[in-house]
């Protein structure tokens, strides 16, 4: 077993103006979660370089493989806008029950994580992954890249 690393996250009020709007798209964005199964509902908020924001939500399915993470619908709808240039993304989320501690950070799953980096790859730019808590009390500023390592991509597809 591996040690945690230390907790380097911040007050929501210590991030740039824009930070904590994003951060806030993502809460109102678990609005729209449907997740009767995990009663967790995740929200997402991408920023473009044109400025543009794109919110997605979790979307369960009983047969839970079939269901789709709140990051990778805020990524479908910047793609399907052609506006795929992400330069920030939030996510947060909270359950419906008191399962899970509120102030707890959010972090995306691998398969999101994979979903940036191919993102990041897309701009040549490392993606801005702000990480909130379910209160929006916390996030942890972080990148792509610190949070996928050595990702798998285009580049590990064609010979050398």
């Amino acid at each position: 077993m591996t040690d945690r690393p230390a907790d380097t996250s911040q007050p929501l009020s210590a991030l740039a103006v824009e930070d904590q709007g994003l951060c806030r798209a993502a809460f109102a964005a678990t609005a729209n979660a449907h997740a009767p199964y995990s009663r967790f509902s995740v929200g997402a908020a991408l920023v473009t370089a044109s400025g543009t924001v794109f919110q997605g939500a979790n979307l369960e399915n009983a047969s839970y493989g079939l269901s789709i993470c709140a990051e990778a619908a805020a990524l479908v709808a910047a793609n399907n806008a052609s506006d795929r240039a992400v330069t920030a993304i939030a996510v947060t989320g909270h359950s419906a029950g008191s399962r899970r501690d509120t102030a707890a950070i959010v972090t995306p799953c691998g398969r999101c994580r994979q979903m940036i980096a191919e993102f990041a790859a897309l701009s040549d730019t490392d993606i801005r992954v702000l990480c909130c808590a379910g209160d929006l009390s916390r996030v942890l500023a972080t990148s792509i890249d610190a949070l996928l390592p050595h990702a798998f991509g285009r580049s590990s597809l064609t010979a050398g």
